[in-house]
């Protein structure tokens, strides 16, 4: 990694990866994953290229409504900076989250819910005799789907998390915890002893996201 000084500037360029680091901008070489077709980008792809078709075969009428639904629409902030949504884009948003907790596809835009208090709490990690467990806080159970994203395994000392991944929907609560152990080493393994591990929660409901909720915790040593 190498802090730059030039104009803000976000994703790939060449070989090159722009992102926005704790201490200002950072480039780094762009890395080649070893597997670009694992299953769960197959799946976003598949999401992605099928809704895509969907909003072209849209009567004008349709896409008109989406369009005007978009208007007060924002794209999640990336260096400080958000935009508007076009219709096209809040049509795919909407249908590949809808896709994503096995819902089926609208071809009407929904209303935005309002959404309560995300009743996730905080994430604890323990290791009985090398058997480690991640398991997440709910005082309440939550009146929506409940997304959980996860980092991959980190230093102790990264205070920021750089990128989440979709890990599933959260486990039903035993006693006021979810268990969230199966899902998170299902796509990382098992946590090294003394890393750090960042976990994500977003209320879903009609397609819609609420505000992501981020906990963390370190694996404790035997």
């Amino acid at each position: 990694m190498a802090k730059v000084s030039k104009n803000p500037a976000s994703g790939t360029q060449g070989n090159t990866v722009s992102y926005d680091a704790p201490y200002g901008q950072a480039e780094r070489e762009k890395a080649v994953s070893a597997n670009p077709r694992s299953n769960a980008q197959v799946r976003v792809r598949s999401s992605l290229s099928r809704f895509a078709a969907r909003w072209r075969i849209l009567s004008d009428q349709q896409r008109a409504t989406w369009i005007t639904s978009a208007q007060g629409v924002h794209s999640e902030p990336r260096l400080g900076q958000s935009g508007r949504l076009t219709g096209c884009q809040l049509f795919i948003k909407i249908n590949c989250t809808l896709a994503l907790t096995g819902e089926p596809p609208t071809d009407v835009p929904t209303e935005p819910p309002s959404f309560g208090t995300n009743p996730v709490g905080a994430l604890t990690i323990t290791n009985d005799d090398g058997e480690i467990a991640l398991k997440l806080s709910v005082p309440r159970a939550p009146s929506q789907y409940v997304l959980v994203l996860g980092t991959a395994p980190c230093s102790a000392g990264i205070a920021v998390p750089r990128r989440f991944v979709i890990l599933g929907a959260l486990p039903a609560a035993v006693a006021r915890v979810s268990d969230v152990t199966d899902l998170y080493t299902a796509r990382y393994g098992v946590p090294p002893v003394g890393s750090r591990i960042f976990i994500r929660t977003i209320q879903v409901a009609s397609g819609w996201e609420d505000f992501s909720k981020d906990t963390t915790a370190v694996v404790p040593k035997a």
